[in-house]
């Protein structure tokens, strides 16, 4: 690698997928090990990319990293990378690499460093929460460190004891290697979101969630060109076509799916309760992506296993699934009009 990251933040645009670490049967046990299923990984890579998804990040919370032990992490990331890399060089591919403190994350970028993969997607510690001086050290420690890696940085609400504050957010922009934020925005977009905006002046990415990723861009579109999809992994067409429909302007179209999309997600946990949704979150995650059959996810891995989730929340995710199944058939019925008009 040169002294320089391999990315800008123009090239963080259209949908940056999250998809699961795919498990073995039997990884639910607490005394699994060796648990990643490598040969659907490496599929699941390959199918993300041949289908049209512009990047992907791995091994946030529905990814994982705090169940993986760390032979497992590695295994995984090697696959994950050399899949990308086989496929294009030059893929936008970033792996995680959180830890609970500087120096284990430093090791495990190394790691990285040394496969060649390109950036890290990376949260800060959270076992204390931190403050804005902690937030800013941590990152620039890291970027220091590996000056030609760049960095999404990862935030979630339940996982980090809180938001990001817009006074971090600035002083976070003036570190180069960071991009793109996965930005915890929730349900709406509000004063938080337009200050965070004003605060990076245009030199970090702030990607919202797929679901309102068409509200973001009706009010944002120069800041606005790029979202983040976990739903990709049960099928990323609705989530494609809302891309497409944006870049091409066709707005009406993108307001559609939106609101497609939006009705799929109705029955999901996530959409209706943060806060409990979060002490879910893998195995509900995992168990939506089983149901969809576009990956096979696998068991969720201790002490987040599957026959923690109350089935209530169960059957929620069956009806989502259901639903996104439908708005897929919907957007290729309207993709294969659109072909023949």
């Amino acid at each position: 690698m040169g002294r320089l990251p391999k990315f800008t933040v123009a090239d963080i645009k259209g949908v940056q997928g999250y998809p699961p670490t795919p498990a073995k049967e039997g990884a639910d046990d607490p005394r699994a090990r060796d648990t990643v299923d490598l040969d659907e990984t490496e599929r699941m890579i390959r199918q993300l990319i041949a289908d049209g998804v512009d990047s992907i990040a791995t091994n946030g919370t529905l990814g994982e990293m705090a169940t993986l032990t760390l032979d497992e992490w590695k295994a995984f990331a090697a696959t994950a990378w050399e899949t990308a890399r086989s496929i294009d060089p030059d893929y936008p591919l970033f792996v995680g690499a959180t830890t609970l403190n500087t120096r284990d994350t430093l090791d495990r970028m190394r790691f990285l460093h040394d496969l060649g993969v390109p950036g890290v997607l990376l949260g800060r510690p959270m076992w204390s929460e931190m403050t804005v001086q902690g937030m800013v050290r941590f990152y620039r420690d890291v970027a220091e460190t590996f000056p030609d890696m760049n960095i999404i940085v990862y935030d979630n609400t339940a996982a980090f004891r809180g938001v990001i504050p817009t006074a971090a957010y600035a002083a976070l922009a003036e570190i180069p290697q960071i991009i793109a934020v996965k930005y915890a925005g929730g349900a709406a977009i509000g004063f938080r979101y337009h200050h965070d905006l004003q605060a990076v002046r245009g030199k970090i990415r702030l990607m919202l969630i797929e679901t309102i990723w068409f509200m973001a861009y009706s009010l944002y579109p120069e800041e606005s060109p790029a979202c983040w999809s976990s739903t990709v992994a049960c099928g990323p067409w609705p989530v494609l076509y809302l891309r497409d429909s944006i870049q091409a302007g066709r707005l009406e179209e993108a307001r559609w799916v939106s609101e497609r999309i939006l009705w799929a997600h109705e029955p999901f946990l996530v959409s209706q309760d943060f806060t409990e949704f979060a002490r879910y979150n893998t195995p509900l995650e995992k168990m939506r992506f089983n149901e969809a059959g576009y990956i096979k996810a696998g068991p969720s891995r201790p002490p987040y296993t599957f026959d923690i989730v109350p089935e209530k929340y169960v059957e929620g995710v069956r009806e989502h699934v259901r639903r996104w199944k439908q708005v897929i058939e919907e957007v290729r019925q309207r993709t294969a009009a659109r072909a023949a008009s």
